[in-house]
């Protein structure tokens, strides 16, 4: 599975570099670019992202400061024709830092790390397992993960769907979903993540989970009927 990237650059001769370099490798796809950082944040928030391609010298808002304020990242890493923010950039926890003009053998170096840290071994679930979500600015609610059928995104909240109700957390779909065992859920759809136990039927493009029908977006298609067959198979 690739890694879905998005390149913020306000020069597009730096965007087409990086292009090229994505062109001439596997395992990267570039799903979005941006020449400002401030117009990707609602992507961001209700999409899917692994890689972040940030350069650091951008009007209005620099790259080290919109770092800053995200809540969840994805793994960045920063581009910028001058080396003295490197220190200040890896104290941010940034996978690589790169340099202008940027060498293909380079720029290998950095998506390898990516490729690799993606590729490290997945969650998976133990017996009874739960979390705790804050259901309100004080409650803190356990919710075994057994109980959950469904995760629907909510631009900056989520709705946790449950056997035994529905709970609303303020929080990114996506992060929410890196946080979950990836053996029993999986993306569906850029608003839907599903629990693979509670999937009781597969057609087409959509699944069936508690008598409702959800439509399974194209990106997630072959990874998600991957997922919930290989699962219900027991294989």
């Amino acid at each position: 599975m690739s890694l879905k990237c998005v390149i913020i650059d306000d020069e597009p001769l730096a965007i087409n570099v990086i292009k090229n370099h994505i062109a001439q490798l596997k395992g990267l796809e570039i799903i979005k670019t941006f020449d400002n950082a401030i117009e990707s944040l609602d992507f961001l928030r209700s999409n899917e992202v692994d890689l972040l391609f940030l350069d650091i010298n951008m009007p209005v808002l620099d790259g080290l400061s919109f770092l800053k304020s995200l809540d969840t990242k994805p793994m960045v890493i920063l581009t910028t024709a001058h080396e003295e923010y490197a220190v200040e950039g890896f104290e941010l926890e940034v996978l690589d830092y790169l340099v202008k003009p940027i060498s293909l053998p380079r720029f290998l170096k950095a998506t390898n790390k990516a490729l690799a840290k993606k590729q490290e071994s997945p969650k998976t679930t133990t017996e009874n397992e739960s979390i705790f979500v804050k259901v309100d600015k004080k409650k803190m609610k356990k919710v075994y993960l057994d109980d959950i059928l469904l995760v629907e995104s909510l631009k900056d909240y989520i709705k946790i769907i449950t056997i035994n109700g529905n709970y609303v957390v303020h929080q990114t779909l996506g992060s929410f979903t890196d946080e979950l065992p990836s053996n029993q859920f999986v993306r569906i759809h850029r608003s839907y993540t599903a629990n693979i136990n509670k999937v009781e039927a597969v057609e087409g493009n959509s699944v069936e989970i508690a008598n409702k029908r959800y439509t399974i977006g194209r990106n997630y298609l072959e990874d998600a009927k991957n997922a919930i067959l290989h699962k219900q198979s027991g294989n």
